[in-house]
């Protein structure tokens, strides 16, 4: 006889140091949608002209690429139950952080304070240096707001260039071909290993590397819960898998750990 699967409001009240590893199907629920569903970002753009090489090598690219990053920003989306309920966790003491493959920036609205994006941020941009060759930024270490670029193409600059050393700027985002940076993935490593729980949320864990943090955890001797609506590869590897809506699933479990009575 097969052992039932522990509820999720158990495995999360026997855990004191939760680590959340959350995917675009979060921040769904905000209303920002994914970039390959129906009316994802890419039924609006070219997903082979947002490569970093082609970023490197075409004007007319980096143009669009602002007007994607305006379409992207110009929503004001806010966190949903789903990113607060993390949020709580870590306030409560019972979470180290939150590693996350989305660029909105909804965690730390929702009040998380250490959160690793993996795949960085839409609300910065930096330098990427003159001619950086094989996916790898080399800029000068400027950075800034979006808004900073988003101005200055509103005054008529197409394609803004680094204030400090004249090389390309570029969203504070991980384009197709572009490498991971470094001191970010010591960072998702380091805070996932220190879980006794992951909780992936609304990831596919088909994007490669981060999709292989579940398992880093799992290694470390970490028990492993997937939320998520479709089939995951790891599905066979967690402890409970839980189809639903994040946002009411996390919301409902938190509150039955962290309310009183």
């Amino acid at each position: 006889m097969s052992t039932p699967a522990p509820a999720l409001g158990d495995l999360l009240a026997d855990a004191t140091r939760v680590v959340a590893f959350t995917g675009a199907g979060i921040s769904t629920e905000s209303g920002i949608p994914d970039f390959r569903s129906p009316d994802g970002v890419w039924t609006r753009y070219d997903p082979t002209d947002f490569t970093f090489g082609r970023y490197v090598e075409s004007a007319e690219v980096r143009e669009r690429s602002w007007r994607m990053r305006r379409e992207f920003l110009a929503a004001g989306h806010h966190p949903n139950a789903g990113h607060l309920a993390l949020a709580r966790l870590e306030q409560a003491g019972r979470s180290p952080g939150v590693v996350t493959q989305n660029i909105d920036g909804l965690h730390q609205d929702a009040g998380s304070r250490r959160v690793v994006e993996v795949h960085g941020t839409a609300r910065e941009v930096m330098c990427i240096g003159h001619r950086p060759r094989g996916g790898v930024p080399e800029g000068c270490g400027f950075t800034a707001p979006v808004s900073w670029a988003l101005d200055l193409v509103d005054a008529g600059d197409p394609d803004p260039l680094c204030p400090l050393c004249g090389g390309l700027v570029k969203s504070s985002t991980v384009s197709f071909e572009q490498v991971l940076l470094p001191h970010v993935v010591r960072d998702a490593l380091a805070l996932v290993a220190q879980a006794d729980l992951l909780l992936a949320v609304g990831s596919s864990l088909a994007v490669y590397p981060a999709a292989d943090l579940p398992v880093v955890a799992v290694r470390n001797g970490a028990r492993l819960v997937i939320v998520n609506d479709e089939p995951t590869p790891y599905d066979d590897l967690a402890d409970l898998v839980v189809r639903g809506r994040a946002g009411e699933v996390l919301a409902t479990a938190v509150d039955a750990v962290l309310t009183p009575g």
